[in-house]
């Protein structure tokens, strides 16, 4: 899975053991945030019924957060290019840890918006700063590695993460999810205390570079089009999934839970075959986790409501997803080598605020023309994804990227 670019790079740790140990603390630092981002789609069911809301409304803990992520990214990253990034990543740990509290004791909705909007700013600046320090911690010749190794835990949380706070709802309360979550959290933020070293902050990027960069860039600019478009559309129907699943059928949550760890095994199956299939044809694994987003949401219109229906089209959204995010990442670096932490912003700006904006629409349509109607829209919106790659494919032929992504591996 060595197919990440990487730019300019400081000084190299002597010990390898202990470069190793800090990546797999960012790795952790990776999931715990995005699992905390993704984890209330798996429980608006529950968190509904709790505070008395619809599922769409609901649904605003997933959009403030990616809204709060996506936007604020570019200005809080300039405004801290002077922070440590040890002493910034535990600042963000620490915002983490204590919004999951405030979520889990919470006695109002707004509140709990409140807080999910703070974390959601942290989660932002974490996503763009990661995959850097991770790099920067191990010997020059494995930084790819050590790339690839934290992108894994973004792949890992995206598909994991929903399951196992649906799993731990189940046998607890959504609260004492929460609650584990901000323990959890917690404990990644003494784990960077003790082994991550101090990273002054280098080759920060300021806020109008970052915002210029897809202006300037053509083929960037195409990547993250068919990114927002495949993101808006899996979180408008993926952010509902639970309620599709019950409507009409008696399922019982223990049911949905092991369909979303059949959908969270599916994604690590993904990751690990995209991991090689994108050294040999980036474009066309791209093309093929997209298609089979679009097959696995058709799978579910159509016969979703039966077990075995619902499992096929779990198991092929997955793979699918799993597949498309370590896609996207490669195609984005691949499309901007000499940019790289401008990229890695615009690509988490994109990224997360299609999030937010996937969950946002996908409950107007639930509330509005049932959930199903949501389901439809993540196809039209996956679809539209599919027919850029073909803007793609011929600006890649007129600009040098097709050959950039053919040697990124």
């Amino acid at each position: 899975m060595e197919t990440i670019l990487v730019g300019r790079r400081a000084a190299r740790p002597r010990s390898t053991a202990r470069s190793w140990l800090g990546v797999s603390v960012i790795t952790a630092s990776l999931f715990i945030f995005v699992t905390t981002e993704l984890m209330p789609v798996g429980l608006l069911t529950p968190i509904g019924a709790s505070l008395d809301i619809s599922v769409g409304v609901a649904g605003l803990m997933v959009t403030l957060y990616g809204v709060s992520a996506g936007l604020g990214v570019p200005f809080i990253v300039a405004w801290t290019r002077r922070v440590n990034r040890r002493v910034l990543l535990s600042a963000l740990l620490a915002i983490l840890a204590v919004g999951n509290l405030v979520t889990a004791v919470a006695p109002s909705y707004p509140l709990v918006l409140t807080a999910r909007l703070v974390m959601g700013f942290a989660n932002g600046v974490f996503w763009a700063i990661g995959v850097g320090m991770a790099m920067r911690l191990v010997p020059e010749r494995h930084a790819s590695r050590a790339a690839a190794v934290a992108l894994s835990g973004i792949s890992i949380a995206t598909v994991v993460g929903i399951p196992l706070g649906t799993f731990l709802e189940s046998a607890t309360s959504w609260r004492t999810t929460f609650l584990i979550w901000s323990a959890l959290s917690a404990l990644v933020f003494l784990a960077v205390a003790a082994v991550i070293p101090s990273l002054p902050s280098e080759n920060a990027v300021p806020a109008r570079e970052v915002f210029g960069l897809p202006f300037r860039n053509v083929p960037l600019r195409l990547v993250m089009f068919a990114v927002i478009l495949y993101v808006l559309g899996h979180f408008a129907a993926y952010t509902f999934v639970r309620p599709f699943l019950e409507d009409g059928s008696s399922v019982s949550s223990g049911f949905v839970a092991t369909l979303l760890i059949v959908y969270g095994v599916g994604g690590a199956a993904g990751n690990f075959i995209a991991g090689y299939t994108v050294t040999r044809n980036p474009r066309l694994s791209f093309v093929v986790a997209r298609a089979g987003l679009v097959a696995s949401l058709l799978v579910l219109l159509t016969i979703g409501h039966s077990q075995v229906g619902a499992i096929v089209a779990l198991a092929l959204w997955g793979v699918s997803f799993g597949a498309a995010n370590l896609c996207q990442v490669n195609i984005t670096l691949a499309a901007a080598p000499d940019t790289f932490e401008a990229a890695m912003a615009i690509n988490t700006l994109g990224y997360n605020t299609s999030i937010a904006l996937g969950a946002l629409f996908g409950g107007l349509f639930a509330d509005h023309l049932g959930v199903t109607s949501a389901v439809w829209f993540g196809v039209a919106l996956a679809s539209a994804s599919l027919l850029v790659t073909f803007g793609l494919r011929r600006t890649a032929s007129r600009t040098g990227l097709g050959e950039a992504l053919a040697t990124s591996g």
